[in-house]
C-alpha cells in the first residue's frame, strides 16, 4: 500500500511538474509573438527542456509543394544575425517526412541502424545524430508541423517523454497557428501601408496645379454667387477650385486659415471625385454653392463653426462616390458594405474627408483648438451622414412638422 501511494505522489508531482512547464510555455509563448520564427526559436527551447534534448528542430509543412521546410533547423548553432539557410526536402523522405506523412510518432533509439533516417540533413548540418524523437504537430485535425529532437542527454527518448511530448504538441499546433495569422496580419498591413501611400500619392494635388490656382486672377467679388439660380455649368470644371476658394475664404473670414491649405484642400477633394455622371465634381460645387448662398442670404443663427462645418460638408459629402446606391453596395457584397452596414457610401464620404484633412498640406482647420476641432468634424459627419434618403425622409418630416406648429426653435441645437 505504502509503495502504490509513493508511485501516486510520483506520478502527481510528475504531472504537476509538466503543467507547470506548460504554463510557463504558454505565457512566454502567447505573449511574445512577434513573428514565426521567434515563435519557432521558443517551441525548440522549451521542447529541448522538456525531454532534456541537446537538439531540437521543427520542420513546417507547405501543403502547395507536399515538402517540409525549416528556415532555422539546430537551436544549438543558431545566431540571429546571421541569415539562415532554408532546409527543404519532399514529405515523404527521412523520419521527419514519415511523421508527417503519417501522423506516427517515432521514437528511434539509433539514427543510423534506421533506414527512415536521412542522412543528408547531417551532411549539410554538420552534426551526428544518434537518437531521435519525433512527433507532429496539429491544429484543427491536420498536420501543420514536425517538431524532432534529438540526442537525449543521457540515454534514450523514454516512453514518458512521449506522453509530455504529446501534451506540449497541442500548445506548438496554437503558438503556430496564430503566429501564421500574425504574420499574415502583419504582410496585409505593409501591403496596406504602401497602397495608401501609392493612393495618397495620385489622389493628391500636385504643387504645380496648387501653384496654378494660387496664380489664377480672382475676381474680389462674385456677386451672381449669392443667387440661387446660378448655375454650376456656368463655370468650367477647371475653374471651379477658384470660385470654391472664394467662397472658402468668405465662409472662413472669422476663423485663421493659411491660404496654401485652403488651396491644397480644395484640389485634393477636386481629384478624389470619380467621373460618375452624378454625383461628380461638378454636383459637389453645385451644393456647396447651395449652402453658401443659404448662409450668406438667409435669416438664421448658425455659429461661425457650424457654417463652416455646412459648407465643407456639402463640398465633400459625395466623395469618392462609385455612382451605385447603398441598397447596390450591399447586394453585391461591396468590400464598403462589409464596413459599413448601415448608411454605407456616406460613411465612406466622411472617412474620405477626414483622411484628406490629415494628408500633409491639407489641414484647414489647423488653427481650431482641439475642442472646436472635434465639433467640427462631429458636424461634418453628422451633415454627411444625413444626406443619406433612408435619414433624409424622416428628418424632412420631422422639420416640417415643427414649422406646421409653429415650434421651431433656432436656439434648440436639435431644431438648429
Amino acid at each position: 500500500m505504502c509503495v502504490e501511494y509513493v508511485e501516486m505522489y510520483n506520478s502527481m508531482m510528475k504531472q504537476r511538474k509538466l503543467n507547470e512547464f506548460l504554463l510557463t510555455v504558454t505565457k512566454s509563448i502567447f505573449q511574445d509573438i512577434v513573428s514565426m520564427d521567434t515563435v519557432i526559436m521558443k517551441i525548440m527551447n522549451y521542447a529541448k527542456k522538456l525531454v532534456n534534448a541537446d537538439r531540437a528542430s521543427l520542420f513546417l509543412v507547405d501543403t502547395k509543394t507536399r515538402e517540409l521546410y525549416a528556415r532555422i533547423f539546430d537551436t544549438g548553432k543558431v545566431d540571429e544575425n546571421i541569415p539562415q539557410k532554408e532546409i527543404r526536402f519532399p514529405m515523404d523522405k527521412g523520419v521527419a517526412g514519415h511523421v508527417a506523412s503519417t501522423g506516427h510518432i517515432l521514437n528511434i533509439p539509433d539514427a543510423y541502424m534506421d533506414d527512415r533516417f536521412n542522412r543528408n540533413v547531417d551532411l549539410q548540418t554538420g552534426y551526428r545524430t544518434q537518437t531521435l524523437l519525433c512527433m507532429p504537430i496539429y491544429i484543427r485535425g491536420s498536420i501543420i508541423g514536425v517538431v524532432q529532437m534529438v540526442n537525449k542527454l543521457e540515454g534514450i527518448f523514454t516512453k514518458a517523454d512521449e506522453e509530455s511530448f504529446e501534451t506540449f504538441g497541442i500548445y506548438c499546433g496554437l503558438a503556430l497557428h496564430h503566429a501564421k495569422l500574425y504574420d499574415k496580419i502583419r504582410r496585409s498591413e505593409q501591403k496596406y501601408k504602401v497602397a495608401m501611400d501609392v493612393l495618397s500619392y495620385h489622389s493628391q494635388c500636385s504643387p504645380e496645379e496648387a501653384e496654378y490656382l494660387l496664380k489664377m486672377q480672382m475676381p474680389q467679388n462674385i456677386p451672381e454667387l449669392l443667387q440661387y439660380d446660378f448655375s454650376p455649368w456656368a463655370v468650367e470644371n477647371d475653374e471651379k477650385p477658384m470660385y470654391v476658394l472664394h467662397m472658402m475664404k468668405d465662409i472662413f473670414s472669422t476663423t485663421r486659415f493659411e491660404i496654401n491649405d485652403l488651396v491644397h484642400f480644395t484640389l485634393t477633394v477636386k481629384k478624389n471625385y470619380r467621373n460618375v455622371p452624378y454625383h461628380n465634381w461638378a454636383h459637389a460645387f453645385s451644393v456647396a454653392h447651395a449652402m453658401f448662398t443659404v448662409v450668406k442670404t438667409a435669416n438664421h443663427m448658425f455659429t461661425p463653426l457650424e457654417t463652416l462645418a455646412l459648407y465643407v460638408a456639402c463640398l465633400c459629402h459625395d466623395l469618392d462616390h462609385r455612382g451605385k446606391t447603398n441598397a447596390f453596395m450591399v447586394k453585391s457584397a461591396s468590400p464598403l458594405a462589409a464596413i459599413y452596414s448601415t448608411s454605407t457610401m456616406e460613411h465612406h464620404h466622411f472617412n474620405q474627408t477626414v483622411m484628406i484633412l490629415q494628408n500633409d498640406g491639407n489641414n484647414i482647420f489647423k488653427y481650431l483648438s482641439s475642442e472646436e476641432y472635434k465639433k467640427i468634424l462631429s458636424d461634418i459627419k453628422h451633415c454627411i451622414l444625413a444626406t443619406d434618403l433612408a435619414l433624409f425622409f424622416s428628418n424632412r418630416a420631422r422639420l416640417q412638422e415643427l414649422c406646421d406648429k409653429d415650434q421651431f426653435k433656432w436656439e434648440d441645437t436639435e431644431h438648429r
